[in-house]
């Protein structure tokens, strides 16, 4: 089973306490990254600051950063995809490759988003649908999917459907709070494969300290894209460790040298 690795450090990474990166800080960092064979760089949410925004646009001047991928969410409530701001906003970054989140659990779509669960889920296959439509790549991040399938199985795989419809590539599982246990996190997956046959990825937060394990667990269940942040930087807690799983893709590539070409930077 291939293996591969997609990096959040410039995005989720930069929620850390602390940090706080400029546009050349990003430029060295992504460079660094794809030195190590990184194939997936989340550079950011274009739309969303004007420095995500000069990142990209810098990024597609430099030959060996083409291809790096923008992150943002699906279309707002009662619009179009073709007339949501954020989606126009990741086309404009002109990757091969978008990723996109949407809401799992049904908490959060009645509570945060204030729609029905029917719209939810047209918001989800719509946007995938439309950057499908542009010749994306499409990477779905399903947020807190593992606390929404908890509360509303049914309905969390539901969401994952409206992806899969849509023509998402890759669906990856999120454990956005970061407390599941590494045996739930192999149920659902399962649970998952059963009804949905599609690629899977992982996407683990460190509140409990399970984000590896975590992410091992999704991995030995079938998950092919892991993602994750270098030295596990991230909002609250931090994500999973890429350097303590980059061997799960190049497992005769030593780790040390991935340590050692990092830190060089």
């Amino acid at each position: 089973m291939k293996v591969k690795l997609y990096d959040t450090t410039l995005r989720d990474g930069s929620q850390t306490e602390g940090i706080s990166f400029s546009v050349e800080d990003k430029i060295k960092v992504a460079r660094a990254l794809r030195e190590i064979g990184i194939p997936y760089i989340e550079g950011g949410w274009p739309g969303s600051n004007p420095k995500d925004d000069l990142f990209f646009k810098k990024a597609r001047t430099i030959r060996s950063l083409k291809g790096l991928v923008p992150f943002g969410s699906t279309r707002r409530k009662g619009i179009r995809a073709s007339a949501d701001r954020n989606l126009k906003a990741l086309l404009r970054a002109e990757t091969p490759v978008v990723t996109i989140f949407g809401k799992s659990w049904d908490f959060h779509v009645t509570h945060a988003l204030r729609a029905s669960l029917e719209e939810n889920l047209d918001m989800i296959y719509d946007s995938v649908k439309y950057l499908k439509v542009k010749g994306r790549e499409v990477i779905y991040d399903a947020e807190h999917f593992f606390d929404g399938y908890m509360a509303n199985p049914s309905y969390a795989l539901k969401t994952l459907q409206a992806a899969r419809d849509g023509g998402a590539d890759n669906i990856t599982l999120c454990d956005t709070n970061g407390g599941r246990l590494p045996e739930e996190v192999k149920e659902i997956i399962l649970r998952v494969k059963e009804k949905l046959p599609c690629a899977l990825g992982i996407h683990a937060h460190n509140d409990s300290e399970l984000a590896v394990a975590n992410t091992l667990m999704a991995v030995h269940c079938g998950c092919t894209l892991i993602q994750g942040t270098i030295n596990g930087y991230g909002e609250r807690c931090g994500n999973a460790n890429l350097l303590s799983l980059i061997h799960i893709s190049e497992p005769t590539r030593p780790l040390y040298i991935s340590y050692a070409v990092f830190c060089l930077k």
